[in-house]
């Protein structure tokens, strides 16, 4: 089947490439992403495959339909940016990747506790600069402390169990609690109680508009004050004024976050020799308080692997009539 994959990084090609030799579908890699702008490269594929930082709403669709496409594979487990209603409407199917290495966000999310509790990246780069002075480095034991994790699924209970293994006592709140999370103790609370009672607090649920700005003023007001924020999940999860206006206060204590609202006008690219335009996330930077990486916490070589093998199985089955057990719409 012939396949225009955007949004293409070189890793994302060679794991592809490589895996492909059992597929054998035609792959066309274009490293622009999905837009109104781009959708006309996709004239004459059957299918395109497409990353969370492409846009998929109905006016893009539209033109995907219009080139032929019947088909989106798309290399990410969330589909918040895919306007589901149209695709049905003009007859293209969607399917994702609903997992690939749940161990891969978890144990990110974890390391940016524990790099944002002990400063490590301002410890870094001091002592590059030949500064070994211990001021404005202290941290706390996360040991008894009480950690609360949004969104108990595949990740989040791995990453309840390492803050377990770490000490601390666990807060979980999930609609419907799993038999691993009862077996590993943890204390199932409704929303506005975790928010309350936790030193520590992890988002792992998936984007929805009844989870959209879960974080919002009201909640953040609720925290302890000098309480952490950690955010792996979606970046729209978080309401980022209303998190700069608490960081700004000193009541938020700090936030680690490896999503962004707006993220698809910055991540994946390089900025480096350019001027940032947007003013929300440079004024998030300006936080001693405040780590911020590209959505990176999935990119291990097993899960870039394993969304390589979904995504061409994906578009195998769409071509052979197959059963979509990934399919979603």
């Amino acid at each position: 089947m012939k396949v225009a994959v955007f949004s293409s990084k070189p890793y994302e090609e060679e794991s592809l490439k490589r895996l492909n030799g059992e597929f054998r579908h035609e792959l066309r890699f274009l490293p622009a992403q999905l837009s109104t702008s781009t959708a006309a490269l996709a004239q004459g594929f059957d299918a395109v495959s497409a990353f969370v930082s492409d846009t998929l709403d109905e006016p893009v669709l539209k033109i995907l339909a219009a080139g032929g496409t019947r088909y989106v594979a798309l290399r990410s487990a969330g589909f918040n940016h895919v306007d589901l209603k149209a695709a049905k409407t003009l007859g293209i199917r969607v399917a994702r990747v609903p997992a690939y290495s749940p161990h891969a966000v978890a144990e990110y999310a974890v390391a940016m506790i524990l790099a944002l509790n002990r400063k490590i990246p301002r410890a870094y780069n001091r002592v590059r600069d030949g500064n070994f002075s211990l001021e404005g480095l202290m941290g706390f034991d996360l040991a008894g402390k009480t950690a609360g994790v949004v969104g108990c699924g595949k990740i989040g209970t791995i990453v309840a169990r390492v803050l377990k293994a770490l000490g601390c006592h666990v807060l979980c709140f999930e609609p419907e609690m799993s038999s691993e999370c009862r077996e590993l103790g943890l204390e199932s609370v409704e929303l506005d109680e975790i928010f309350r009672r936790s030193s520590v607090l992890t988002l792992h649920c998936p984007l929805s508009p009844g989870t959209r700005h879960l974080v919002d003023a009201r909640r953040l007001a609720l925290m302890p004050r000098g309480a952490m924020l950690v955010n792996t999940g979606r970046g729209a999860l978080v309401d980022t004024a209303a998190v700069i206006e608490a960081l700004k206060k000193g009541h938020l204590g700090s936030l680690a976050i490896d999503v962004y609202e707006e993220e698809s006008e910055l991540f994946f690219k390089d900025f480096s020799n350019q001027i940032i335009q947007d003013d929300v996330f440079t004024r998030l930077m300006t936080f001693p308080n405040v780590l911020i990486t590209g959505h990176q916490g999935f990119f291990t070589k097993e899960a870039v692997e394993a969304i390589s093998r979904t995504t061409l199985a994906n578009i195998r089955a769409f071509e052979l009539s197959l059963p979509l057990t990934t399919e979603i719409g």
